[in-house]
C-alpha cells in the first residue's frame, strides 16, 4: 500500500528533482509529474491520488488555487521558493511546506507525515507499518517453498537475495527460507516502511541492519552491497531511525 504522488512544478529542474526524490522513496509510488494545475485536473478525473507535492507559485491557476477544486481525501506538501506563503498553505490544511532549495533529508521528513497520516487513516500505526485490513499491519508472510506454503515471520528475516527465477529470504535464527518468485513481486507483499531494496539483488530489513562497512551491510560473515544509486535513499532513511 504505497501513497500515490504526483509531482507539480512548471520549472522543468525543480520537476525532475522532486520527481527524483520520490522514486528514491520506498513507501512512495511516483504516479505522474505535471508542470501545471490543469495537467492535476485532468489526472484527478481518471484516478485517485494520495499526496500532492505542489508548488504554488504557477500560472493560470496557482497550487494554493488548485487545493480548492481537489478532493480532500487528497492530501498536499507544498513546495515552493517563497517562504512568506507558509502561512497560507497551512491555512488550507497542508501536510507540510518544503522551501527550495530543499535536499532529500528534509523531503523525507515532510513525506514521512504523509506516510503518517495515511497510516492512521488506513488503521495502521503511526510508526509506518503498512496495515492489510482491520488495522493490522503486516508482521508475516506466506511463501510457497519446495510443494508447501510456509508462513514467514517478517521481524525474523535480515536479508533477501535472489538467486534468478528464486529468492531466499535469510533468517535470524539462520534458518533459510527458499521460494520461487522474483525480487520485485516478493517487495510488493512487503511493508515499505521496515524493508529497502539497496542492490538489484538484495532487499534488507531495516531493522535488522546493525553494523555497515565500506557501503556493504554486515550480517554476521555476509556482507550485502549498498548500489550507489540508492545510497542517499538508505542512508537518509536510517538517519531518521535512529533519530526517532
Amino acid at each position: 500500500m504505497k501513497i500515490k504522488c504526483l509531482v507539480v512544478d512548471d520549472e522543468p529542474l525543480a520537476l525532475s528533482l522532486i520527481a527524483g526524490y520520490v522514486e528514491k522513496t520506498p513507501f512512495l509510488d511516483l504516479v505522474g509529474q505535471c508542470s501545471s494545475a490543469f495537467q492535476v485536473l485532468e489526472i484527478l478525473m481518471k484516478q485517485a491520488v494520495d499526496l500532492l507535492f505542489l508548488d504554488i507559485q504557477m500560472p493560470g491557476l496557482t497550487g494554493l488555487e488548485l487545493t480548492r477544486a481537489i478532493p480532500p481525501s487528497t492530501r498536499v506538501v507544498f513546495t515552493t521558493a517563497y517562504p512568506q506563503f507558509a502561512l497560507e498553505g497551512f491555512k488550507v490544511d497542508a501536510l507540510d511546506y518544503l522551501v527550495k532549495p530543499f535536499n532529500y533529508p528534509e523531503f523525507l521528513r515532510a513525506a514521512t507525515k504523509g506516510r503518517q497520516w495515511f497510516d492512521l487513516l488506513r488503521g495502521g500505526t503511526v510508526s509506518g507499518s503498512v496495515g492489510e485490513g482491520h488495522g493490522n499491519p503486516v508482521r508475516s508472510i506466506m511463501v510457497r517453498s519446495e510443494s508447501r506454503l510456509v508462513g514467514v515471520d517478517l521481524d525474523q528475516v535480515q536479508y533477501i537475495e535472489s538467486m534468478g527465477d528464486y529468492v531466499k529470504l535469510f533468517c535470524k535464527d539462520a534458518s533459510v527460507v527458499v521460494t520461487q518468485s522474483t525480487l520485485k513481486s516478493l517487495a510488493d507483499k512487503l511493508p515499505a516502511s521496515d524493508f529497502f531494496r539497496v542492490h538489484r539483488s538484495y532487499i534488507v530489513n531495516l531493522n535488522a541492519v546493525v553494523a555497515i562497512e565500506r557501503n556493504r551491510i554486515v550480517f554476521g560473515k555476509t556482507y550485502v552491497p549498498i548500489s550507489d544509486s540508492v545510497k542517499e535513499a538508505f542512508f537518509a532513511l536510517l538517519n531518521q531511525r535512529f533519530l526517532m
